[in-house]
């Protein structure tokens, strides 16, 4: 009897020990196996990257128009569209180069555009000493080769109702050589809209250019395409200016810049006649 219970314990340690040894083997195995070391680890992922990347992803603007985008003149193509509306608005406030001398200007345009017939409608006001202080206002009219403006009461056509029903708010504001996704995308005017933004290195502003020692800043600027109608929606710049030549008026200033561009009713087509008065 008692031989076999060293038997038993005999053969109890032996399969312990085993075990074990299958456990250490078990272990050695997995400790040269991919993900065991900390340098086989994935980066681990942030959370706000992560989050980040997927707010991208679902407010990317569609194939194509992933930027830059190039828009020199903000409604550069809306001939090719059947009919629009825009509102362009101009705004300086500030004072004369070195001087304390305090001045203002404000200009407004709304153009009117029907395919059919090339037809253009344009009306514009514009006010402020720098400007002139009795301000200026005309509505002018093309219908195909012919065109009529009445200012001051008065139906004028040739060259000045030309210009007049011609006046395009690339002129006016310009646009951006380079603008780049913001990482938005919204219904604007009702439009599906992206967000793109510039730099102050990346406008064009024909309105304004730099007298000697002239400086520009961008303060605030947006753009918002509609790839649809691969169309800009809106424009907002502001702007601070030193020594600038403004409206091509003589005097340099010196203050704030404000221009607004908004582009409505894309695809309706408005009814454009002879101005009253013609």
């Amino acid at each position: 009897m008692a031989s076999w219970r060293f038997y038993r314990l005999e053969y109890l340690e032996h399969f312990r020990l085993k075990r074990w040894l299958i456990v250490l083997l078990l272990l050695a195995a997995c400790s040269g196996q991919r993900g065991q070391r900390l340098e086989d680890l994935p980066t681990p992922a942030s959370i706000d990257g992560l989050a980040t990347a997927q707010f991208l992803t679902q407010n990317a603007p569609p194939p194509g128009f992933e930027g830059p985008l190039s828009i020199p003149e903000v409604d550069a193509g809306l001939n090719a569209l059947p009919g629009w509306r825009y509102i362009v608005h101009l705004e300086f406030d500030g004072v004369f180069a070195n001087t304390p001398r305090e001045t203002s200007a404000t200009a407004n345009a709304e153009v009117w555009y029907r395919q059919l017939g090339s037809a253009r409608r344009v009306i514009v006001s514009t006010s402020g000493e720098l400007l002139g202080k009795e301000g200026n206002a005309f509505e002018a009219v093309r219908l195909g080769k012919d065109a009529f403006m009445v200012r001051n009461n008065t139906c004028v056509g040739g060259v000045d109702a030309a210009t007049g029903a011609d006046l395009r708010a690339g002129m006016l504001v310009g646009g951006v050589n380079r603008a780049i996704f913001g990482g938005r995308r919204a219904t604007l005017n009702d439009e599906d809209a992206w967000l793109y933004t510039f730099a102050t290195g990346d406008l064009n502003l024909p309105s304004i250019r730099l007298s000697d020692e002239g400086s520009i800043s961008l303060t605030g600027g947006e753009l918002w395409f509609a790839p649809a109608h691969e169309a800009v929606v809106r424009f907002y710049v502001n702007l601070d200016v030193s020594n600038a030549i403004i409206f091509d008026r003589q005097l340099p200033v010196t203050g704030q810049v404000i221009l607004r561009y908004d582009l409505y009713d894309i695809g309706v087509e408005p009814n454009i006649t002879v101005p009253f008065g013609c």
